[in-house]
């Protein structure tokens, strides 16, 4: 059976491997089909559409949006961007523009609490947008953690010393933005949003009045009660299932392309179903 994943990112964000090997891994990885939706930026989709082509593989040109939330972690995924979007450039511009303030205030926080890190170091650790995935791997090579997650529980968390909170869009703006573009909407990663069925039932609900089209039923960290509750989701506000791995490379080396942790799968029968939501909608696959 053809497997698919539609939750990926590369070095143009904070992924490990350039557009071109996130195609060439997921053709030997025996996927059909791969969306990639590095964060807040668009440049690694012309190379990927282009690679997609030559090593046979279907690539999805997509992103993913951070989004102000009261609870959990909220992420919009876009499915079918246009690559060239003016509209979509420009706010990626801006909202890079603040996490780069971000990040140089995290960076002092962290030369506060004495450690020695610098922002020249975190960038060069960085092809593309410059984040705390990036801080972090500096702070694991200089061994001042022993691995990703240590970094973010002890600094750069919401309960990290060296915490700075991001300045995310409203889920209004996100999904308006995404449709003005032709974009299809899903809500990345519901268990982080909430693990509480009656929590993220309100939620979906609010996102399905703002216009959000589907939800990540599969996912590398679901088990099968939350795999269920998403399904369900879906059948009670009419939303369509998607999934993916969220392959970020070595820097989260249990998630594999396409397998998550090892047991997740996606039929290329949700990639059909999407894209048959999207012709009855008149929007380009």
């Amino acid at each position: 059976m053809p497997g698919i994943d539609l939750h990926t990112h590369s070095t143009a964000s904070d992924g490990t491997l350039s557009p071109v090997e996130l195609v060439i891994a997921a053709k030997k990885a025996g996927l059909t089909a791969i969306a990639l939706t590095d964060h807040d930026t668009l440049a690694g989709l012309p190379e990927a559409i282009k690679a997609g082509k030559e090593y046979g593989v279907e690539v999805i040109p997509g992103c993913e949006l951070s989004v102000k939330s009261d609870v959990g972690v909220l992420h919009i995924v876009g499915l079918w961007v246009d690559p060239y979007s003016k509209l979509l450039l420009d706010t990626f511009k801006s909202i890079r523009k603040k996490r780069g303030m971000r990040n140089i205030e995290v960076v002092e926080k962290l030369q506060k609490l004495g450690l020695d890190i610098t922002l020249e170091e975190v960038q060069e650790r960085a092809a593309g947008t410059v984040g705390r995935p990036h801080i972090a791997r500096v702070l694991l090579d200089k061994k001042y953690v022993k691995s990703f997650d240590e970094a973010f529980l002890h600094y750069l968390g919401k309960k990290g010393k060296a915490y700075v909170p991001k300045q995310s869009l409203a889920p209004e703006e996100a999904l308006n933005l995404l449709h003005s573009t032709g974009a299809t909407s899903i809500l990345a990663h519901p268990a982080l949003l909430s693990t509480n069925e009656d929590i993220l039932d309100e939620k979906v609900k609010e996102l399905k009045a703002l216009g959000l089209d589907g939800i990540e039923v599969y996912y590398s960290s679901h088990t099968p009660d939350m795999t269920g509750i998403c399904k369900k989701l879906t059948h009670k506000y009419d939303l369509l299932a998607s999934g993916g791995s969220d392959f970020h490379g070595t820097v989260k080396p249990e998630i594999k392309l396409g397998k998550g942790a090892g047991k997740l799968f996606v039929h290329s029968s949700v990639l059909d179903d999407l894209k048959a939501l999207r012709q009855s909608k008149g929007l380009p696959i």
